[in-house]
């Protein structure tokens, strides 16, 4: 009994260490982020034009909001779709879906540059599209699509299979038993799963500069160049000429993550619940 009581407490101190440095270093970086960019948030900061004086960020965080929604509108839909098939038809044992596995699980640890480079030659070049938002939009897709597809394939295999027998017994065929049973009860994984896309997504550099491009102007159709707000952080910070308005698009980029991930956990909290209602009279 001793031996026990020391090992669990010896694991609870180390839990609680784990996590009071987790802590104590977010707080850390949100306070560097805040001293260092606040005071630089000027009315000019955010000017619907970009000069070399002013340096709005206004313009990167439309585009910012425009890639971001591109980029979820082509990557949702085929990672979702693709989970579903993955889980609900095809074999369990089957030699293709290992494959697929594995092979998500390797786009999933690639570096960033190289997506770059991909687009680069693939989006860019190839196909002609040059640097513009499309570009970058496909290329974050392409990017995230393998998170999104691991993480609603987890959220669909937690499903318990005896609510989908109890589906079956009731009547339901197998599309009303996903999208009535498996997708409702799978809804706070695949939000989590959508979540660390969109922080991606908006976090993102390397693969944007080659294929989105860094043009400081609202792009006025999805063929423009465009730059986002991390890239427009990362120009601030390499010219050295306005290194206090780039920790200020800091602040602003971390506000922009923190909104649109309450907005995506309410939708999809919503969601969720909505569907799950309407699963108890199908």
């Amino acid at each position: 009994m001793r031996k026990e009581k020391k090992s669990e407490l010896l694991l609870r101190a180390a839990t609680w260490t784990a996590a009071s440095i987790t802590v104590a270093v977010l707080l850390y970086l949100i306070g560097f982020i805040m001293v260092k960019g606040v005071p630089h948030l000027k009315p000019r900061l955010f000017s619907l034009t970009y000069t070399s004086e002013n340096v709005s960020l206004t313009p990167a965080l439309i585009s910012t909001i425009i890639i971001t929604l591109l980029s979820l509108a082509i990557a949702i839909p085929l990672g979702v779709f693709s989970a579903i098939w993955l889980t609900e038809y095809a074999p369990r044992r089957s030699k293709t879906v290992a494959v697929i596995r594995i092979t998500a699980e390797t786009l999933a640890g690639i570096p960033s540059i190289v997506y770059g480079l991909f687009g680069l030659l693939f989006f860019v070049t190839f196909l002609g599209w040059g640097f513009s938002v499309l570009a970058g939009a496909f290329t974050l897709s392409v990017m995230i699509l393998p998170l999104i597809l691991r993480s609603t394939e987890e959220a669909l295999r937690s499903v318990p299979d005896t609510w989908r027998e109890g589906a079956f017994g009731l009547g339901a065929g197998r599309l009303r038993m996903i999208f009535r049973v498996a997708l409702p009860a799978a809804a706070p994984g695949i939000s989590a799963g959508v979540i660390l896309a969109i922080g991606r997504i908006v976090g993102e550099t390397a693969a944007l500069i080659y294929t989105a491009g860094t043009v400081a102007q609202i792009p006025e159709n999805p063929m423009r160049s465009a730059r986002t707000l991390s890239v427009h952080m990362y120009a601030l910070s390499s010219e050295g000429l306005h290194t206090g308005e780039g920790y200020a698009t800091a602040v602003v980029l971390l506000l922009v993550v923190i909104l649109i991930n309450a907005a995506s956990a309410s939708l999809s909290k919503r969601v969720g619940l909505k569907n799950g209602a309407k699963s108890e009279l199908f």
